[in-house]
């Protein structure tokens, strides 16, 4: 472009900035940026916010206020999508307080917060653990005259779910559709993770069903935290029977994988969950970090030390790490009398190495 002698405009440096954003390519985005300053183009409102918002999702959410910053000082107003993005990082790092600065600061400047904004605080006290807040905020949208949407109802029952607030959370759940608002394969699985945290592991089953028959169809989250529940109410057979019904449909997936293996370690299962680990690779299903931690444990409580380091060197050469906690469980071992010397001998020679 430039060796034809057209000089990019701002709509060319925006286009680029959003590709290198949509990459995660924040050097070359904020080299671009520079490169619009020092060509005498100046950015508009958009370039700022897609860099800024890309810091956020990001995490880096100094860069993202100093871009804030930089844009003011230039003269450029924030618009309501500007305010939302970083409002929305601070909340991902729950940093509540300088949220609820920039929501002030918004107002006072008079942008109107929306549905998106009251979401994303809502997100943010739910990740604080701070739930009376996000509560009071719900209430303060209708206050306002907005509609929360999904995303804000499936927040909120997420959080009480983990809070074991069940009855309230199916109260938002209700509130949510009378307000016209479907619940979708998130709500239900928040509510089946609820159910599971809390024992009621026939509530679960039950809730499964209910899904299918409302025709809201399970997705491998459904499964995997069905299954995770069956396992740890001893329930182990009803949980291979959906791991078989998933792998009959070509669904390999590593998460169902390391379920049914931490299922066979509970039961003492050692063989087969052994044989399972072989069978994941032969269906291309890889075993991750959290595989390898689960089975290696498993050894470890049944006080195979040999076995246990042997899968601690095949997940080293799969450049995986053992966790702290199958970490100071091998070394737990060197103390077991049920450990025999040889096996003693092994656990030094690791350690020493």
């Amino acid at each position: 472009m430039k060796i034809k002698g057209i000089s990019p405009n701002v709509i060319t440096y925006t286009t680029l900035i959003r590709g290198m954003c949509t990459l995660g390519q924040q050097k070359e985005a904020q080299q671009m940026l520079t490169e619009m300053l020092r060509n005498n183009i100046t950015p508009d409102i958009q370039t700022y916010n897609m860099l800024i918002d890309m810091y956020c999702k990001d995490g880096k959410v100094g860069q993202a206020r100093d871009i804030f910053v930089h844009m003011t000082e230039r003269g450029f107003v924030p618009n309501i999508i500007t305010y939302n993005a970083l409002l929305d990082g601070y909340c991902l790092r729950c940093e509540m307080d300088e949220a609820k600065k920039l929501m002030d600061l918004m107002v006072e400047n008079g942008c109107k917060p929306n549905v998106v904004t009251y979401s994303s605080l809502i997100n943010g006290y739910c990740k604080s653990k701070k739930i009376d807040k996000a509560l009071g905020l719900l209430q303060e949208i209708h206050f306002n005259g907005l509609a929360p949407d999904v995303i804000t109802y499936n927040t909120l029952i997420d959080a009480l779910c983990k809070d074991n607030q069940l009855k309230l959370a199916h109260q938002y759940f209700k509130e949510m559709e009378a307000h016209g608002l479907k619940p979708n394969v998130i709500t239900w699985n928040s509510f089946l993770d609820g159910m599971c945290r809390n024992a009621q592991i026939d509530k679960a089953v039950a809730t499964v069903k209910e899904m299918e028959n409302t025709g809201m169809v399970p997705d491998i989250v459904t499964y995997c935290t069905l299954m995770d529940g069956l396992c740890e109410a001893n329930r182990l057979s009803e949980a291979i029977h959906i791991f078989s019904f998933l792998t009959a449909k070509g669904l390999h997936d590593v998460r169902a994988y390391t379920i049914i293996i931490k299922g066979f370690c509970k039961e003492g299962l050692l063989a087969k969950a052994d044989e399972l680990l072989k069978n994941m690779e032969d269906n291309k299903c890889f075993p991750n970090e959290c595989t390898f931690n689960t089975i290696i444990r498993g050894f470890i409580d049944g006080k195979d030390a040999k076995r246990a380091l042997e899968l601690v060197s095949l997940m080293r050469n799969k450049e995986f790490a053992a966790d702290n906690h199958t970490i100071s469980s091998l070394v737990s071992l060197l103390t077991d009398p049920n450990i025999g010397d040889a096996d003693k001998d092994l656990l030094k020679k690791f350690f020493e190495n």
